[in-house]
């Protein structure tokens, strides 16, 4: 059984009675990596199921949006350290789909800035709803002392300020 099957796995190295320090450190990177990846494909599987349309990198991107309150396509690419292409090609598809609209800057008029439309606004919403949904039931028993702890966990991973997002 994987640590993604079961919350009462013992930590690595822990059951076979290793010291804390370098063996058991490599087992639980080991193990952390494998269930991110385990993670990130369970992710971009369900964004399918979530709205047809809708990928796991456009989700992202429409999110991005609604918190910036609108940016440009440099900005997104930037931000997840992507190529402009194709980020571009994202941000096409987005607004073909009537998801994105581009708005010249009030600062400056020969720059477009990237919002979401009002059908942007309600896919996101419906789609954030829904993962939230399948994340509550998947940890529906939790107690709420485990689910504090990871999701300090995952803010202190992701709040890494040598964190680039391609290296998940």
């Amino acid at each position: 059984m994987t640590a993604a099957e079961g919350t009462d796995a013992e930590p690595a190295g822990e059951a076979t009675g290793e010291a804390t320090g370098g063996t058991a450190a490599a087992t639980a990177v080991e193990t952390i990596q494998r269930e991110m990846t385990i993670f990130a494909r369970r992710a971009r599987a369900s964004a399918g199921r979530m709205h047809p349309e809708l990928s796991l990198v456009s989700y992202t991107l429409l999110g991005h949006l609604e918190e910036s309150g609108g940016c440009r396509t440099t900005d997104l690419a930037a931000h997840y350290a992507l190529d402009k292409s194709t980020v571009s090609r994202q941000v096409s598809a987005l607004e073909r789909a009537g998801l994105v609209e581009r708005r010249l800057d009030t600062d400056d008029h020969r720059v477009q800035v990237l919002h979401l439309t009002e059908a942007g606004r309600r896919i996101l919403a419906q789609v954030t709803e829904s993962r939230r949904a399948a994340l509550r039931e998947r940890l529906a028993h939790w107690p709420a002392e485990d689910l504090e702890r990871f999701a300090g966990y995952l803010a202190r991973y992701n709040a890494w300020p040598g964190h680039r997002p391609e290296d998940g």
